[in-house]
């Protein structure tokens, strides 16, 4: 088998999908488990949650309060339920076809493909399956005797994405880390993209357009 030139790191929610997969999987499953009362309580925790954001608490921590609402719930019924939400939500449009499309040409090039995200494989593994990417690194969640504990092994956030890259790049001492692409949409995803050479910023955000273009331009002060 040949060596892969090079691998390619996407984040996937609002980079690769058009949506915030945890939240909207999080109101499906509520909803299918209690009809109109699950609407009315993923309202409240999405509230919850946003308030969090909103008086600075580290999205870190923020992502282990996600977690802890999935406390008791059976793996085998989640993803069950995560495979059902995909097909739902896929069939009204799911992928940043851009995106989507720049990973086909990757993989046609023999690159590795690695996913990268806050999510967790409940939700990703039908993504992971469509894009035919090689890894998955997301958020682990703590599991006892088949049901979620409630807890997390660690949020795949910021440094910690960067880690999880640095860590599967110095497993594979034969590939360069300045051949490497990044893909991201939120600035949560520079230390990911400071990892590897070719950093491409999804959607409009002007923090990462700024980012991409600075490297550019150092890239092209060095030649």
């Amino acid at each position: 088998m040949p060596t892969p030139p090079y691998l390619v790191f996407a984040d996937v929610d609002e980079t690769l999908i058009n949506c915030k997969s945890m939240f909207e999987f999080m109101r499906f499953q509520l909803v299918a488990e209690h009809g109109p009362y699950g609407a009315t309580e993923y309202a409240r925790i999405r509230a919850e949650l946003q308030q969090k954001a909103d008086e600075g608490v580290p999205r870190e921590e923020i992502n282990r309060a996600y977690y802890a609402h999935f406390a008791g719930d059976p793996v085998a019924g989640v993803h069950d339920l995560g495979a059902r939400w995909y097909a739902e939500r896929n069939a009204a449009g799911l992928y940043i076809e851009s995106t989507r499309d720049a990973l086909r040409a990757h993989r046609a090039e023999g690159a590795e493909i690695v996913l990268v995200s806050g999510s967790f494989d409940a939700v990703l593994h039908p993504v992971v399956a469509e894009v035919g990417a090689d890894h998955l690194l997301c958020t682990r969640p703590l599991v006892r005797d088949g049901r979620y504990t409630g807890e997390v092994e660690k949020p795949m956030i910021g440094e910690a994405k960067a880690a999880a890259v640095r860590e599967l790049l110095e497993a594979r001492p034969w590939i360069d880390p300045a051949d490497c692409y990044g893909y991201g949409d939120h600035t949560s995803d520079l230390p990911m993209l400071d990892c590897v050479g070719h950093p491409v910023a999804v959607g409009s955000d002007p923090a990462m357009l700024a980012y991409v273009s600075r490297r550019r331009a150092a890239e092209l002060g060095r030649v």
